[in-house]
Formats: C-alpha cells, structure tokens, sequence
C-alpha cells in the first residue's frame, strides 16, 4: 500500500497527508483550496484536479471532508472513474453513523472495502502524527489500514463494524465540547476571583479539572503558546465544525431517546459564538462570547 490518494487537504488532510509523505508513501491529493494545494505541494503532496484522477492507481483512498454527502460524491468520482485493483476507502470525516453506513454500502456494493476512522486531536494532533483514530470496520480492513493510521496518529482504537468509528467520535466530540465550555468559565471566573490565568491552569492541569481543552486549547491567549487562542483562534477546530459535530450528536440522541442536557447547552452556545462572528474561528473562541455576556 505505497499509493494513497488523499482527498481533502485543509487543517486536517493537509498535515496528515504530508506524514504519509514524510513515511515514504506516495500521496495523490485533491482540494477545492488553493491556498492547500499550495501547501499540500510544499509537503510534497501531488496535487491534481480530481478524485478519479488520485485514486487511479492508488491502493487505498483517504478522505478528510466537511460532511457526508461530500464524501459520497467523491465515492461515486472515484467509482465512476475505473478502479482496476483491490482498493480500500478510508474515511476520517465527521459524519453521521447512518452517513457513514450508506457511504460503506456504495463502496461494498462495488466490490470495495470501506472504514470509518473519524480522528481526534487537532491540528495539533494532525501536525504532530499523534492523532487518535477511531476505527469501526472488518478487523482484516483495520489491520492492512493499521501502518498508515500509525503514521499519521499515536493511537488506534477498533471500535467495532462499520459507522462505530464515528459513534465514538461523536459521544468524544460532544464531551469536548462540553469541557472547552466550562474551561472557558473556569478561566473567567478565576480572573475575576484575582486568579492569574497561568496560575489557575497550572493548577487545574495539575488536578482533576485536567483535559485537552485545558492543557492544549486552553481559551486565554498566551496561557499555552501552541493553543489558537494565542494566535487569535485562527485555524484550530473551527466553531462551525463543533456545532456540525454536536448536531449530528443531537441528532443521535433523538434517534436512541438519550438525554443529552449538557451536550445540548454546549451546542446551543457554539451556535451563539458562530452568530457573534466566530464561526471560523477556533472553537475556544466560546471564551469571547461568555465574556461579553457578564456583567
């Protein structure tokens, strides 16, 4: 498996797919964004104009997109293009379970093999080859996928058959977000008791109020030097991405009768922060909004 093609370089893709680079894989990539393109080809990426274009040849197609129907037309690109070889789709996308599944039935339906491996951690986690991935699919699928998922992350959890990947990455999404919340709370309301910022996240990094949203992303500029926060909220998990993420939660929630109280709040303010501007901007920007609401 030398040849990938990598459909979707942005924030994500990009990095990840400059790994494989870096690994010695040959990678095929594609985006509608110039500006990754152009930082995809610095990686050693190469660039072409479509999905049928990069899978030609290639021995697995990985696809990092915004949303399921996405990832269904690139399936179909590549389908309708001619595969003359055993190839097996990767999605890392963030989509619904139920997506998910119909997706892995087209390609199945064609004779191909199909996982969800929806990641987290970040930019960070996508620039530093340390991303969890989230795996649902055939064990035989998940263990030819096993050396390239090494390279681009530090972990990889078998979740079970197809669309439990993304299970898992929605109930973890809807917990992350829920946390960025109540650290930016946290960090507000500790300025405010005389607290200095470092302090109070040395001392929470330190206890039990530690999670990724403190030590990684921590919302305070200048607190954690890596966190967008400290570049103001550019690039990082974008705020309509969150909101994507814990919509498709919701809706899972509905569709099983599960109360999902905090999960809702959480959503409900992203939603807030994206009306205030923040939209694409990282979603720890939730801290600007939370403070021009106070008193």
């Amino acid at each position: 498996m030398k040849n990938i093609a990598f459909i979707g370089l942005g924030n994500m893709g990009g990095p990840m797919a400059a790994n494989l680079v870096r690994a010695g894989y040959t990678v095929r990539g594609v985006d509608v964004v110039e500006q990754a393109q152009a930082a995809a080809r610095e990686q050693g990426v190469e660039v072409v104009p479509t999905a049928a274009e990069a899978a030609r040849g290639a021995d697995v197609v990985i696809t990092m997109l915004p949303t399921g129907a996405l990832v269904r037309k690139v399936i179909e690109e590549v389908l309708e293009g001619g595969v003359g070889k055993p190839l097996l789709f990767i999605d890392s996308s963030t989509v619904s379970v139920a997506e998910c599944r119909d997706n892995a039935a087209v390609v199945r339906a064609a004779g191909y093999r199909f996982i969800d491996a929806p990641v987290s951690g970040g930019t960070v986690g996508a620039q530093a080859g340390t991303l969890a991935f989230m795996v649902g699919g055939s064990a035989e699928d998940v263990a030819e996928a096993a050396p390239l998922l090494d390279v681009m992350g530090r972990v990889t959890t078998h979740c079970g058959e197809v669309g439990a990947g993304e299970a898992a990455k929605l109930c973890n999404n809807m917990v992350l977000g829920v946390h960025q919340v109540v650290i930016a709370e946290a960090m507000i309301l500790g300025r405010r008791l005389g607290l200095d910022p470092r302090t109070l996240h040395d001392v929470m990094a330190g206890s039990t109020g530690a999670s990724w949203a403190l030590t990684t992303n921590c919302p305070v500029p200048g607190v954690v030097e890596s966190a967008a926060s400290s570049r103001d909220f550019a690039g990082g998990f974008g705020t309509d991405l969150i909101i994507k993420d814990l919509h498709l939660a919701q809706v899972s929630a509905t569709d099983t009768g599960t109360p999902t109280p905090l999960g809702d709040l959480a959503a409900a303010l992203f939603r807030e922060s994206a009306a205030a501007g923040h939209g694409r901007r990282d979603f720890s920007a939730v801290i600007e909004l939370l403070e021009s609401q106070s008193r």
